[in-house]
């Protein structure tokens, strides 16, 4: 597809852009481009793959989700504070 200026120009209203007129020809070139790569990418034959398609075997790994006992996790975070206090973080007022 070939971007010219009345594509341009519906773009700009749809995304309420204005466009210096200097860089429109830049512009419709690189949109240009990247349609192209798009064709690209659509002549792949992707028919025989399923929607969740995954490149690793098994799927994501995932961790099991049980929760921790520590008592000491609060106490952990805290200590990385400049200042803190009954296991909250003293921050400066920001609002007077």
């Amino acid at each position: 597809m070939q971007i010219d200026n009345t594509v341009l120009a519906k773009l700009e209203t749809l995304s309420h852009l204005r466009i210096d007129d200097s860089k429109k020809e830049e512009v419709m070139g690189q949109l240009t481009e990247i349609l192209g790569y798009i064709d690209n990418l659509n002549e792949l034959d992707t028919d025989a793959l399923s929607a969740s398609f995954s490149t690793l075997e098994g799927g994501t790994p995932l961790r099991e989700d049980t929760p921790r006992k520590s008592t000491t996790i609060a106490a952990d975070i805290l200590s990385h504070a400049p200042e803190s206090q009954d296991d909250f973080f003293i921050v400066p007022a920001i609002i007077e």
